[in-house]
């Protein structure tokens, strides 16, 4: 385990490598825990296909979800940034299609975001939209909009973000939901927020 710059340290686990924070009060909201692996003796076949395993057909865990696979059922290297891994990691063909997409958020919509953009604003019920720079904090866990007037929103209170195809409004072409990456069971009080992501940003 050794040390690294920006608060963060490279950890080996059975996994793979994994570059987490040190502070774990730090981590993004939008982590996962690595899962806790089905034990060898409780998966004598395939969980997907019921193939014995044996010295040929070996056995496999899914990186982020526990289970046990055969080669072609887990065949599958994709990357997992929620859990901090470095290099892409072996999943099962469910959990790589949820990776998968999960990767385009990161790699598109949380890039543009952490180097800021400019949007328009709709806050709440009100019509009017106000032109703010949207900024999201390099650990992920707040969203800094900036214009006539200011606003610092935690990430882990907005329960659900669209990403709308440029150049359509809601409802007219395809919408990619990321519910998923914001589900968090310790929110109770407070405000909550809805996020839509274009060129046109809308929160209420």
């Amino acid at each position: 385990m050794a040390s690294t710059t920006e608060g963060k340290k490279l950890v080996r686990s059975p996994s793979g490598l994994r570059m987490v924070p040190e502070n774990g009060a730090f981590s993004s909201p939008f982590s996962l825990s690595e899962p806790q692996w089905v034990p060898d003796k409780e998966c004598p076949r395939c969980m997907q296909c019921e193939a014995k395993f044996d010295f040929l057909n070996r056995k496999h865990h899914c990186r982020r979800c526990g289970k046990c696979f055969c080669d072609k059922c887990c065949s599958k290297k994709v990357p997992l940034p929620r859990m901090y891994f470095i290099d892409p990691v072996r999943q099962c063909a469910e959990c790589s299609l949820i990776s998968q997409k999960e990767s385009e958020f990161f790699d598109k919509q949380i890039k543009v975001l952490i180097n800021g953009a400019t949007f328009l604003v709709t806050s709440g019920s009100s019509e009017k939209s106000e032109t703010m720079v949207c900024r999201l904090s390099n650990n992920h866990r707040y969203l800094y909009l900036d214009g006539e007037s200011r606003f610092e929103i935690e990430v882990s209170r907005i329960i659900n973000v669209q990403v709308l195809t440029e150049g359509f409004t809601p409802g007219e072409k395809d919408i990619h939901t990321y519910t998923s990456l914001l589900e968090n069971p310790y929110i109770t009080e407070g405000q909550k927020y809805d996020c839509h992501l274009n060129q046109q940003i809308s929160l209420c």
